[in-house]
Parts: structure tokens; C-alpha cells; sequence
């Protein structure tokens, strides 16, 4: 075990770094903040090609954060590996599937004396987030899922990554994972300068061999094999038991298996985000709407009662809890509205039979059906 105590950083001041051994491999892990008795601590576990510094620094970092980040202690689990200046892992090393990583999260609740967690992932984050709290729901509070993709790669999707391989380098093909493929193109004219920060990471900070084992194993992921749960008919299926914030954005990569998934969870404790003109890293280019949704759903599960939030306005609908949150930019096809309102913009929404407007709130308030019966004042 390495140990080591960081008074500098400031997105996570004070600090404890340490590699936590599991079944599966030594896992990098950061953990903030002392526990507290009646909260869970924030679980992080960040994508493809990132490590917790690059994928929730910008969130960490916003001053709308704080208020949350100084109630609850926050671990940041990074896959083997994938943390700055890692070594290339031994030659003949075996990288853990996706859910071999999911089934280490225990050893690392265990190690840090965690009893239970509100799980924050994106990408291939979110998936391991997912399959833990599906194999250990008494460990999950609560799940915030960015570009989560519940599906396994079909044979498509597998010779796609393969041509891919063989005609980009590694730094493109992550760059495209993160962001809109078919819009990769307008993402770097209009967000030119993070596209080059992340690129630049890839490239310097990051070990691209055992980048490659992370990305070749989130590839080779099972399905999660979700199912709603009917009313009155089959109640028992295998499902998300706790409460769950899907956030993507609407030029996400992930965006049709993020609307997916919310078909495949139970509506009464699910809730979908599609931001508006946001691409695949909303947690970055959009942090400040993030971090008020993620208020909302933690005020929902009893905590934060006291916190000071902004009302926003929301669209859901009949089949899940559905808001989409306006973007810096006007589109033709929308009214004007203002700037705190939401409005809905994709074709999946346009389906839907009907509509009803509400606040911000239905975050707040879908959760505490299922939340803890005492409300935590902080």
C-alpha cells in the first residue's frame, strides 16, 4: 500500500492518496474529507482515456460544488493503471473486465470504511457504477450516470472499433469516444481549445499502452441486462434499485444509449437529463447545470435540505421523469424562453403522448418517494 497526504491541490484539499489492493488489482484512489455518520460518501469513477483529475476537476472546481463537496467526503476510484504518471502495467498483465472493476469497489468501501455511497461515473465510469449497485444495492444510495451505454458492442460496433484502430491513433479514437462523432468536426471549431486540453492529456499525462487495456476491456463489457419493472405484472426483474440521474448531453456520442437505458429502469426512481447544445462532456462544458441537477437529486434523497437553489423549469414525461436544460445557443426550432427555463428538444421526446410542466423540483420530489424516511438537515 502507497500513502501519501497532498495539502495542494485544490480541487481536492485536504487529501489521502492511496493504492488499495483488491482481488482484481491495485486500484488509485483518492479520498477527501472526513466521514460523516448520516451521509454516504460521493463515489467517482471517470472514463475512457480520463483519470478523476481530468473527468471532475471542472465540476470539483466550481464554486457551486463546494456546498456539496462540504458535507459529503468524496473518493475518487481510478482503474488501474490510469492515474498520472502510471507505470506501464507487466507484461502478460491480465486488465480486469468491466465487471471484475465493479466487484474491486467493495474492497475499496471496505478499505476507506465507507457503509454506503451516491456513485458519480461517466462513460465507461457509469457503466461500473451501474453493475456495482446492481450486484450490491445495499451499498448505493444513489446513482448520477453521465453517457452511460448499458448495451454490449454488437458485431458492428466491434469491426467499427477495429478499422478504427487500424486508421486513427490512439489520442483520436479516445477523442472521438468522448465526444460527437457524426459533430466532431463543429465540437472542435466551437470547443477547439478543450478538445486540445484533452488531446494534450492523452498524449502527455496519461500511459497510452495501459489507456489502450482500459478501452479494449470497456469495449469487450457485457450487457447490463436491465428490465423495467411492470405494474402489475412481472415487479421482481432485475433493475436499478436505488435512485438514478441519467445526465447526457444532446451531441453526446452516448445520447441514444443514455435514452436507452432510461427505458430499461424503473421510471418512479429514474430520472433523464438531455442538456441542450452540450456535447459529450457536459460535466465539463456544462458544470454549473450539473451541479444544480445534482443538488436537486441529493436534496431529493434527504440531504441539503438547507441548500440555496436556483429554480429552474423542466419538461418530464408520462414514461420518466424527462428534462432537457437550454444551452448558451437559440435554436429555430424552440420559443424564446428564459434563460433559467427548460425546454425539449429531441425527436424521442417529440413521441411522447403527453407532457407536463413542472420544476426543477420533480428531481427533488421523484426521489423522496423512495428516500430515507428522516430528512437530513445539513
Amino acid at each position: 500500500m502507497v500513502l501519501e497526504e497532498n495539502d495542494c491541490d485544490s480541487v481536492f484539499n485536504p487529501q489521502i492518496t492511496e493504492h488499495v489492493e483488491t482481488q482484481y488489482g491495485n486500484v488509485h484512489c483518492i479520498m477527501t474529507r472526513t466521514l460523516k455518520a448520516n451521509h454516504p460518501a460521493i463515489l467517482t469513477f471517470h472514463d475512457v482515456g480520463l483519470n478523476h483529475k481530468s473527468c471532475f476537476e471542472t465540476l470539483f472546481n466550481h464554486q457551486d460544488m463546494h456546498e456539496i463537496i462540504r458535507h459529503f467526503p468524496v473518493c475518487h476510484v481510478e482503474a488501474p493503471g490510469q492515474h498520472e504518471a502510471a507505470k506501464t502495467l507487466p507484461a502478460g498483465h491480465t486488465y480486469p473486465t468491466m465487471d471484475q472493476l465493479s466487484e474491486a469497489l467493495p474492497s475499496v468501501l471496505k478499505h476507506f470504511g465507507l457503509r454506503s455511497v451516491i456513485g458519480l461515473g461517466v462513460g465507461a465510469g457509469a457503466y461500473i457504477l451501474a453493475r456495482f449497485a446492481l450486484n450490491h444495492p445495499d451499498l448505493v444510495d444513489g446513482l448520477v450516470l453521465i453517457n452511460i451505454n448499458p448495451s454490449a458492442e454488437g458485431l458492428m460496433d466491434t469491426f467499427a472499433t477495429k478499422i478504427t484502430g487500424w486508421t486513427q491513433t490512439l489520442p483520436d479514437t479516445i477523442i472521438a469516444h468522448l465526444t460527437s462523432v457524426s459533430n466532431l468536426q463543429d465540437e472542435i471549431l466551437t470547443n477547439h481549445d478543450l478538445i486540445a486540453t484533452y488531446r494534450h492529456h492523452i498524449t502527455t499525462t496519461m500511459n497510452q499502452a495501459n489507456v489502450s487495456q482500459f478501452f479494449c476491456s470497456y469495449n469487450h463489457r457485457n450487457a447490463l441486462e436491465v428490465e423495467r419493472p411492470i405494474p402489475g405484472g412481472n415487479i421482481n426483474v432485475r433493475t436499478l434499485k436505488c435512485s438514478t440521474l441519467l445526465i447526457v448531453g444532446d451531441h453526446s456520442p452516448a445520447v441514444d444509449a443514455v435514452v436507452d437505458c432510461n427505458s430499461k429502469l424503473n421510471p418512479t426512481k429514474t430520472t433523464l437529463l438531455k442538456m441542450a447544445d452540450c456535447g459529450g462532456l457536459p460535466q465539463v462544458d456544462q458544470p454549473a447545470k450539473v451541479i444544480e441537477a445534482f443538488k436537486y437529486f441529493i436534496q431529493g434523497m434527504g440531504y441539503l435540505s438547507s441548500a440555496s437553489m436556483t429554480r429552474l423549469r423542466s419538461r418530464t414525461t408520462s414514461s420518466s421523469s424527462l428534462m432537457s436544460l437550454d444551452g448558451p445557443r437559440s435554436r429555430a426550432h424552440t420559443n424564446e424562453l428564459q434563460r433559467s427555463q427548460i425546454s425539449s428538444h429531441s425527436n424521442d421526446e417529440k413521441r411522447v403522448r403527453s407532457h407536463t410542466d413542472v420544476s426543477m423540483d420533480s428531481i427533488s420530489s421523484v426521489n423522496q418517494s423512495v428516500s430515507k424516511a428522516t430528512e437530513v438537515a445539513c
